[in-house]
């Protein structure tokens, strides 16, 4: 186990190298960009890496050097009848695997979470990437190296699908954890072919409920903040409930069909939504299941908060939810019921992330509710252990 001086000083000294390199990451990340022929915009967004996406990873690395160490940490203690003194400790996993698709930057943020919390990390990214995790796993194995740390704590597998598979089911060496980060069919086939355990980071389908006491221009930014600021995004809005006792209520619908456009976002509506112009008719209730990840939203009408909980408890991905209201028993009543992993009250769902709720970054954001639900920060990235004192003490 290495020490959390020295861990910490190789956080600083990749925080150092990506400033130092940048021009290096985003030369391959170009190279990754021009080799890239696909047409999902979604994926092109997450692939794209540029300044702000450097000064992100920069930010991340140095926040995890200034945190606490995670690992050690006494969670409990008790003194036996027969002297026996008991604790319970965090303990590092061990090894971690995450595949995910097309995010360069998840190579800094993964790798800098795992060997903060003691864990090897080996990193599965997707093909389309490769240029963009290669750089960055060349400046991981530098830091590491420079302080005199085997680079065998960071490891980048460029296997295929077929190789993949093989490892999941056989593994050349010791996996405690695996973390798949993307779509469904990515998440389905590592639980498919997995043979350790799985922490899943599921999909999105967020969404925001306009109670009848909301203050409009609020839930107009919240709607347009969480669909258009970043669609690729697992954050991101999709679906958007408005009471049908809203005042003004088609003053209000109007407004945000015209930010919408502005934005050129294809709107579907329900059966009463639908009548506006511009607003296409959902074409079956399994619309409202879905993930976009494009330009795309749902508007339906919705008769009060308890409706809209089943709703969102009915058709959401766990991920986030967002009431918009000035009453706060409403707020609290919504905030309680409703089965995601984060639930706001007049914010926007595009805080669901780890740098953003103070972690320092993510390894992923997780629906499930074992053993970590929302973002899996630094604090998660960690099993516990029993340590046990005695003088012979006997059974």
């Amino acid at each position: 186990m290495l020490t959390i001086e020295k861990r910490n000083a190789v956080l600083t000294t990749m925080a150092i190298l990506v400033r130092k390199e940048a021009d290096a990451i985003l030369a391959a990340n170009a190279t990754d960009m021009n080799n890239y022929d696909g047409e999902d915009i979604a994926m092109r967004d997450r692939l794209k890496v540029d300044d702000s996406k450097i000064d992100g990873m920069i930010e991340s690395l140095e926040q995890l050097a200034s945190q606490d160490d995670p690992v050690g940490v006494e969670r409990f203690r008790f003194t036996h009848d027969n002297g026996m003194q008991v604790y319970n400790k965090t303990a590092s996993f061990g090894t971690i695997l995450i595949i995910y698709e097309s995010r360069p930057d998840v190579t800094i943020e993964a790798g800098g979470i795992a060997f903060k919390s003691g864990n090897k990390i080996l990193l599965k990214g997707g093909k389309e990437s490769l240029n963009s995790n290669l750089a960055i796993v060349k400046l991981w194995h530098q830091a590491l190296s420079d302080n005199e740390v085997s680079t065998d704590w960071v490891s980048y597998l460029n296997y295929d699908r077929v190789a993949t598979q093989a490892f999941l089911e056989k593994p050349t060496q010791r996996v405690d954890l695996i973390v798949p980060r993307g779509g469904e069919r990515l998440i389905a086939f590592v639980k498919q072919h997995a043979t350790c355990p799985v922490i899943i980071s599921g999909r999105g389908n967020n969404f925001v409920y306009v109670h009848k006491d909301a203050d409009v221009d609020t839930a107009l930014n919240l709607i347009i903040n969480g669909k258009t600021a970043k669609i690729s995004a697992c954050n991101a809005v999709d679906k958007v409930l408005i009471d049908e006792n809203l005042p003004d209520k088609e003053n209000f619908i109007a407004q945000l069909l015209e930010k919408l456009r502005e934005h050129t976002v294809t709107i579907l509506g329900d059966t009463i939504l639908s009548k506006q112009d511009g607003v296409a008719l959902i074409p079956n209730e399994d619309i409202w299941f879905e993930e976009f990840l494009d330009y795309k939203i749902v508007l339906g009408e919705i008769k009060d908060v308890e409706a809209a909980i089943a709703k969102i408890n009915t058709y959401s991905g766990g991920h986030s939810a967002v009431v918009v209201t000035k009453d706060l028993t409403i707020a609290e009543q919504f905030m309680s019921v409703v089965d995601c992993a984060a639930v706001y009250h007049n914010a926007s769902t595009r805080f669901t992330d780890g740098f953003q709720l103070g972690l320092g970054g993510e390894l992923a954001i997780s629906t499930d509710k074992l053993h970590q639900r929302g973002p899996i920060g630094l604090q998660h990235l960690v099993t516990n252990k029993w340590y046990i004192h005695g003088d012979g003490q006997i059974r």
